[in-house]
C-alpha cells in the first residue's frame, strides 16, 4: 500500500498542479493518507500573504472533477485542501530555498553520518541549498549536507 500511497500523492500532484496555478495558488503538498473515517487525499496549497477558507473551497471545487476523470484515486476518498501551516512541508528545490535561515526539521529514510552517531533527524537552521543538498546547523553538533535524494520528510520548524 506505501507504494500506491506515494503514487496517488504523486499523481494527484501532477493533475491539480497546474489547475490550482491557474487559480492562482501554488500546490505545495500532495499526500494520500489513510484515516479513521476512510482514505483521504490531502492537498496543501498556498499564496502569497496566505490562504483562507475560500481559497482552499475554491481550490477544490476546480481540481475535484479532474481527479476523478483522471482517476487518479483508484477507490472512494475524501479530498481536502487545506495550508500549509506554519510547519509548512518543504518538499521542493524552490521550498528550501525560501527557508534559508530558518530553523528547519529534515527526516532521511536512513542514518547519514560517519562515527559512533549517526542520525536520522535534524533540527536545526536551515544554511544551504546546493543542487543536490541541502546543509542544516544542529546546535551543538555542527552542520550536516543531507542530499535532497535521501529526504523523507522536511518541514519549517516554528517558533513561538
Amino acid at each position: 500500500m506505501a507504494v500506491e500511497k506515494q503514487n496517488v500523492g504523486q499523481r494527484a500532484a501532477e493533475v491539480a498542479g497546474p489547475i490550482v496555478a491557474a487559480e492562482g495558488f501554488e500546490l505545495v503538498d500532495a499526500e494520500f493518507v489513510h484515516e479513521r473515517e476512510g482514505w483521504v487525499l490531502r492537498l496543501f496549497i498556498d499564496k502569497p500573504g496566505g490562504v483562507g477558507l475560500e481559497d482552499c473551497q475554491k481550490a477544490s471545487r476546480a481540481v475535484e472533477m479532474a481527479l476523478d476523470v483522471e482517476e487518479v484515486v483508484p477507490h472512494e476518498y475524501h479530498l481536502e485542501v487545506s495550508s500549509p501551516g506554519l510547519n509548512r512541508p518543504l518538499t521542493k528545490p524552490d521550498h528550501f530555498q525560501k527557508a534559508l535561515g530558518k530553523k528547519v526539521k529534515v527526516k532521511t529514510y536512513a542514518p547519514l553520518g560517519d562515527g559512533p552517531t549517526p542520525r536520522k533527524s535534524f533540527s536545526g537552521i536551515l544554511q544551504g541549498l546546493d543542487g543536490d543538498a541541502v546543509t542544516v546547523e544542529v546546535e551543538g553538533a555542527g552542520a550536516f549536507r543531507i542530499p535532497l535524494k535521501d529526504i523523507a520528510k522536511a518541514n519549517l520548524e516554528y517558533e513561538f
